[in-house]
């Protein structure tokens, strides 16, 4: 017999019945969301199965362009039905809720294209962050409100993270640098990026910075694995990004990397 997993298919779960009897009595996710939606009056459109997990998962299309289909998959522990929304790259609401009345509200109000705080007033066990509602305001107040957290989040943390206080220094010193202040910063691994675009995927056109453990900084990129070179003060880690600038760089767009532009 081959060992090649690739090659076996696995076959989707059902719902537990003793935590989801609702799912299991109408035979899937989808059919049980589109029966207590017409319930309650709502209007879900086609509800969206997923072949992989047909009884454990489920869509709702948006009428919002850039608005993904928003889904929901079931808690494998306890009764829970958990969903996210993406608009341009960004996950603008999260949640999760016991009631499935209460996830066709959320839905449904996803789906008609009301504002994230109009979703959370519909079903308030809808999330929603102030970067999310920054995001929904335009690319320029998802800029400064980013910017505002990474500062504050680098400053709780330096007093306890040693790389936390080389990156918050580095971080000071790119808000400082126009250029680089109208981009949208974030780290990861505790390297400091700057990208061109809002939402993830994220662009790789701009140069990148890490700290060393000798208090310096290595910039590379914008690709993965280019050294640029070191540098010995955070100011000149920044003169070193803006120099790689692409050309003609402006400020942050709202959408992804894969967004043409």
């Amino acid at each position: 017999m081959s060992s090649n997993f690739s090659q076996v298919r696995r076959e989707p779960s059902f719902a537990d019945p003793d935590l989801y009897p609702d799912v299991a009595e109408a035979g899937s996710l989808a059919a049980a969301l589109t029966s207590v939606a017409s319930e309650l009056g709502l209007s879900l459109g086609e509800v969206l199965t997923n072949d992989l997990d047909p009884y454990r998962s489920a869509g709702v299309e948006s009428l919002v362009p850039d608005r993904k289909p928003s889904w929901i998959i079931l808690g494998s522990v306890e009764r829970w039905f958990i969903f996210s929304g993406w608009w341009q790259g960004v996950e603008l609401i999260t949640g999760s809720t016991v009631d499935l009345g209460e996830m066709a509200r959320a839905l449904d109000a996803w789906r008609s294209g009301a504002k994230i705080r109009e979703i959370h007033e519909a079903a308030t066990f809808v999330k929603v962050s102030e970067l999310a509602e920054a995001h929904e305001l335009g690319s320029a107040d998802a800029v400064t409100v980013k910017w505002r957290r990474l500062l504050e989040h680098l400053r709780q943390d330096m007093d306890r993270l040693e790389l936390a206080r080389s990156v918050l220094a580095l971080a000071e010193a790119a808000f400082d640098e126009p250029k680089l202040r109208q981009l949208y910063p974030f780290t990861s691994h505790w390297s400091l990026h700057f990208t061109t675009c809002t939402g993830f995927p994220f662009s790789w056109d701009v140069p990148f910075v890490d700290p060393l453990s000798d208090r310096r900084y290595l910039v590379s990129g914008p690709s993965r694995g280019t050294v640029v070179g070191e540098a010995d003060t955070p100011k000149d880690a920044v003169a070193m990004v803006v120099a790689g600038l692409p050309e003609n760089c402006g400020p942050a767009v709202a959408g992804t990397a894969d967004d043409p532009r």
